[in-house]
């Protein structure tokens, strides 16, 4: 016997979609997951939606750049893997672009330095092939250019030498 969710009222729903748009900030698609969740007639999913952005309740380039911004700084994420978290958001490709051109160069490298630097702290292998190669691959994962990477690996100052 599988389990139904009640339907709640678009009236409710949007209540409900008000007081958590003004605790965070959210984009159309969490929005209309949410709607699916509570089985909102998908009828009302337009005018529900359209009366909170009208209200700026939410905004799509305005949470990709509060995301771009977050997981910069404390998630410790580089360009691709921002990127590809949006792209999961469903945030189109223009807005996309937009926040990540919003990026500080030099503060972009100054995280990657400073995430680089402790990720070498724990390689026992330390300044070898296997190290750095360790190293390289874990910082790359993390949505990091390839090519900026190797660089900063490059330099000794990052193994504490």
């Amino acid at each position: 016997m599988a389990f139904k969710k009640k339907q709640i009222s678009a009236e409710n729903a949007l209540m409900r979609l008000e007081t958590l748009c003004a605790c965070s900030e959210h984009c159309s698609y969490e929005l209309t997951e949410k709607l699916r969740g509570w089985n909102v007639p998908f009828s009302e999913w337009d005018s529900i939606l359209d009366k909170l952005a009208r209200a700026r309740y939410y905004d799509d380039a305005r949470f990709a750049a509060a995301f771009v911004r977050d997981k910069l700084l404390y998630n410790r994420w580089g360009r691709r893997r921002i990127m590809l978290g949006l792209r999961a958001k469903r945030i189109s490709s223009d807005i996309i672009s937009d926040a990540l051109a919003e990026i500080d160069e030099e503060e972009y490298e100054e995280v990657l330095r400073a995430t680089v630097a402790s990720k070498a702290r724990s390689i026992k292998e330390g300044n070898t092939f296997e190290g750095r190669g360790k190293l390289f691959r874990s910082i790359v994962s993390r949505g990091f250019e390839p090519d900026l990477v190797g660089r900063i690996i490059r330099d000794d100052e990052i193994w504490g030498e």
